[in-house]
């Protein structure tokens, strides 16, 4: 008789017949049939096979487990044999997820993932990298339901911020206006209203940075000029503009999420005509024009200049000298992005359809007011498109089938999440529930749970790689064949369609959501490049292309790039944006950039940017396309500024997939 096992570590520990029996009677009782005697007679079997099997041997702990298996099944046990399994899968899925939580943490240690081109490399950094490596961990093995849990683990689908499942809410348009007129409290005391322009924006900097440390996305203010236009009433223009300056340094310096990252922070401006939303527009341009200390480009605001006719896109019209600066500003920093308030699903809500830098779009709402303020998405999950054209090998029937299927269970694991999300109370989220920046949250207590707030929130199923789902079913992307569009919006407009029919199985706000896809871009088709091989144009290259987009590397006209984007932003109410990719920063040219503008608008587009490469020395703060070492003083120690999911980062900051895709992007030119 043997006395010891041998662990999975190695090491050699006494054995134990009554782990053998206990382990059977937990089996037994998962299907119903718990005898303690019948359990201690079948482990008495167990160690009789072992004794003959092992007597010269100390036997692995696997090993055992395979016996206890064996006589399980020949003893006549089948059920309680198909419950030890179950079990014995489960543990050793646990397992392997804490030893591969060990070796993610050993990586982070040495440099810092570039999931999120934001994150810096600081200690904080690294330890917030950590504690969410080791969150998506137990959401995955211990929280989210299998089937879910599988799907997202496999590339069925992804689970965005997963580290923040049940934690807090995605993203927020803040009441900015009210917080100014009441004053707040962060939790460390009262902030009085401000009397001046300065103090104005001060405090508009500490609302965005406490709201970004109760949440896990972007916050916005969606009427940023009318918001703020009582607080700079009697001043002059140069002290707004001092004010609006130290808005952009602020945000470019203050950090959020314990110094994990500066907030992710967008400003919606342009519709205001009166004198003081005017001057307040005038001045943020002009201090975001003009840069940070040494004139290098902000990275941060995300700024989204709103275009209405009648407001501010015609020469007649009052605000139209304000797009103008819009456009030479935008020329010369990326900044700001265009929404395009006059488009066919953006009209119905007039003035108050608002969005953010990483295209989250929100103001339908079947629980109350359709506005943005107050309101955001609460989490997304992206379905992989090109997976469900390569199982169909071509078939239609079946790829619409298996499309079904999969959102069905996107749906059902968005639920699972808002589910979590209600049990919140509003003291876990203090500021944002807490200050009643929520709509609907004004009326509840601090251990209310916030259900009744987030019910006017959004939930969206995203999703990426179009181009590559046509390549599989068609042969071409629907920038190379007509055909292939109309294949392209016969399926978005599908995905719309039963997003619309979600809002009515869980009486809530789902949307169809054109992902950005940062991390995500080089996850899906790597994990497809493993299970359906290495297929030309699909699997061969390092990323998928963002939502609708036709492919950056293909050559295009921005016209015609528009004109086949465009019919697809109606049909993506969670948000959606299109890219024009020009060589160089059109600085002398401000009329090349309204007549893309104009063609955007003319093509029904709701959201877009013009992108360019922004190259700054370091060294010298010589700003230019600089190839390889600066002109000016030679040096190598080159920032390069590019735009990714929606903002602007450091090209050292992406992660492998988006360098790929940068490399890749070719201009647009006119046809």
């Amino acid at each position: 008789m043997f006395e010891a096992i041998r662990k999975r570590d190695g090491r050699i520990v006494e054995f134990s017949t009554g782990k053998i029996s206990n382990a059977i009677f937990r089996a037994a009782q998962a299907v119903g049939g718990a005898d303690r005697v019948k359990a201690e007679m079948l482990a008495e079997k167990v160690v009789d096979y072992l004794g003959n099997e092992f007597r010269d041997n100390v036997p692995h702990v696997e090993e055992i487990q395979d016996v206890v298996e064996k006589i399980l099944i020949e003893s006549g046990h089948a059920r309680t044999a198909k419950a030890y399994i179950l079990y014995r899968d489960k543990r050793n899925r646990m397992r392997d997820a804490k030893n591969e939580l060990m070796d993610i943490v050993e990586e982070i240690l040495k440099e810092t993932s570039r999931e999120n081109a934001n994150i810096g490399h600081s200690p904080s950094s690294k330890m917030f990298q950590i504690a969410s490596a080791t969150s998506k961990k137990y959401y995955l093995s211990r929280f989210i339901p299998e089937k879910a849990a599988n799907g997202h683990i496999r590339g069925d689908f992804h689970i965005h911020d997963l580290d923040y499942y049940n934690k807090t809410l995605n993203c927020l348009h803040i009441p900015l206006k009210r917080l100014l007129k009441e004053g707040f409290n962060t939790g460390h005391g009262y902030i009085r209203p401000p009397k001046r322009p300065s103090s104005a924006t001060a405090l508009a900097a500490i609302i965005l940075q406490s709201s970004q440390n109760d949440m896990f996305g972007g916050q916005s203010f969606a009427h940023f000029d009318r918001d703020m236009a009582e607080f700079v009433q009697g001043f002059s223009e140069e002290e707004i503009y001092q004010a609006m300056e130290a808005l952009v340094y602020n945000l470019n310096s203050m950090h959020s999420r314990a110094g994990n990252q500066v907030p992710f922070s967008s400003l919606n401006l342009g519709l205001d005509t009166s004198p003081e939303g005017r001057i307040i527009t005038k001045s943020f341009l002009l201090a975001y024009e003009k840069g940070l200390g040494q004139g290098e480009n902000p990275i941060f605001p995300n700024v989204i200049f709103k275009l209405k006719k009648g407001i501010n896109f015609n020469p007649e019209d009052p605000n139209y000298d304000l797009f103008k600066i819009a456009i030479r500003v935008a020329s010369r920093r990326m900044n700001p992005t265009f929404l395009f308030m006059d488009s066919s699903f953006n009209a119905p809500y007039g003035n108050e359809v608002s969005t953010m830098g990483c295209r989250t779009r929100i103001v339908a709402n079947r629980h109350g007011e359709q506005v943005a303020t107050g309101r955001g998405n609460l989490a997304f999950t992206t379905i992989n498109l090109p997976r469900l054209a390569l199982k169909a090998k071509g078939e239609m029937q079946l790829f619409y089938k298996s499309l079904e299927e999969m959102m069905d269970l996107v749906a059902e694991q968005l639920y699972h999440r808002y589910k979590t999300q209600a049990k919140l109370r509003v003291k876990d989220l203090p500021f944002v529930m807490g200050q009643s920046l929520y709509l609907g949250s004004e009326k509840l207590k601090e251990c209310d749970f916030i259900a009744e707030a987030i019910k006017h929130g959004t939930l969206s199923l995203g999703f990426i790689g179009l181009a590559e789902t046509l390549l599989v079913l068609t042969g071409k992307h629907h920038g190379e064949n007509l055909e292939s569009q109309r294949l392209g919006l016969e399926i978005i407009n599908y995905m719309a369609e039963r997003a619309n029919y979600y809002s009515d199985k869980y009486d809530l706000n789902y949307s169809l959501f054109a992902t950005p896809a940062e991390g995500l871009s080089g996850r899906f088709v790597g994990l497809d490049a493993r299970e359906f091989g290495i297929i030309p144009g699909i699997t061969d290259q390092e990323y998928y292309t963002n939502s609708f987009h036709v492919p950056v590397g293909y050559p295009i006209g921005f016209a015609e790039k528009i004109s086949i984007e465009g019919k697809y932003h109606g049909l993506c109410s969670g948000g959606h944006i299109s890219y024009v990719e020009l060589p160089a920063p059109p600085l002398d040219n401000p009329e090349a950039m309204e007549t893309i503008i104009r063609h955007m608008a003319a093509s029904d587009i709701g959201y877009a940017g013009i992108n360019f490469p922004i190259d700054e020395c370091k060294v010298c703060n010589y700003s230019g396309i600089i190839p390889d070492q600066c002109p000016q003083c030679g040096s190598t120690y080159i920032r390069r500024i590019r735009r990714i999911t929606g903002y602007l980062s450091s090209l050292d900051n992406f992660n492998a997939a988006k360098k790929a895709e940068v490399r890749d992007r070719k201009s647009h030119e006119a046809e």
